[in-house]
């Protein structure tokens, strides 16, 4: 008996004629696998179990080589995100990246919590959501240990310049030393670099509080998306139709 853990539930596949397999995120162990053993009968205790970000506590039972749901108590079951389309799909890709940057038998606290944190951010459809999506990324990738330097160029330190996104230095670079710029708009906005900042350093309560202009929104997609293909080595399946509803 593992007994009981805290953790939302990534992804959820067909095992067989009744039974599911799920990918959980957990505060106490990680990320796990377990299968949930009639799941899909009519009636069973355990199918709210097995919804993606459906977030509660499970009672696990470790069988010989698998671990096995007894029992489910929800917290929240993220139902808004689960009924509207466009908040699905940023929901499934936000579960497909955590998946991919976390794992079993390891200390994923963190993840977890943004996670959360976000999914709530999408359910309360404050902010948009493509800003929700930039924001998980960065910060995603900043537990991960690929956090993009922002509060200073990566070649001299310097503050409080103008800057320049390069990917493959990790971060921004001052405009004297970047000598492969060569049209004006790859100068950030200010307000860019600020929302960066902030972004990376604001504990999670006060993540999702702010929204930003067209201007900002479009350099914080064309950092995420050239950051995210030189540290990221594999495609979200998620992703095709998140771009679709751009």
């Amino acid at each position: 008996m593992l007994g009981e853990i805290t953790g939302m539930v990534l992804m959820s596949t067909e095992v067989g004629d009744y039974d599911r397999r799920l990918v959980i995120l957990t505060k106490e162990r990680g990320k796990l696998t377990a299968f949930a053993r009639g799941a899909r009968r009519p009636n069973s205790p355990l199918t709210a179990s097995c919804q993606p970000f459906t977030y509660g506590r499970f009672t696990l039972h470790m069988g010989r080589d698998s671990n096995h749901v007894k029992t489910f108590e929800v917290d929240h079951y993220f139902q808004e995100v689960k009924q509207d389309l466009e908040a699905y799909a940023y929901g499934s890709y936000l579960c497909e990246m955590a998946d991919y940057l976390t794992h079993e038998g390891l200390n994923d606290t963190e993840q977890l919590k943004l996670l959360y944190v976000t999914l709530r951010a999408i359910e309360k459809h404050k902010i948009p959501y493509p800003l929700i999506r930039r924001i998980y990324e960065l910060r995603a990738l900043a537990i991960d240990g690929e956090e993009i330097q922002v509060f200073s160029c990566v070649k001299c330190g310097k503050e409080g310049t103008a800057y320049v996104f390069r990917e493959r230095a990790g971060g921004l670079i001052c405009v004297d030393h970047c000598m492969q710029m060569s049209e004006e708009r790859d100068i950030l906005d200010g307000s860019t670099v600020y929302t960066l900042q902030y972004i990376l350093s604001t504990p999670l309560e006060r993540l999702y509080t702010f929204i930003v202009s067209e201007k900002v929104q479009m350099e914080l997609d064309r950092i995420c998306t050239a950051y995210m293909q030189e540290y990221v080595d594999k495609p979200f399946k998620s992703v095709d139709f998140l771009n679709s509803l751009s």
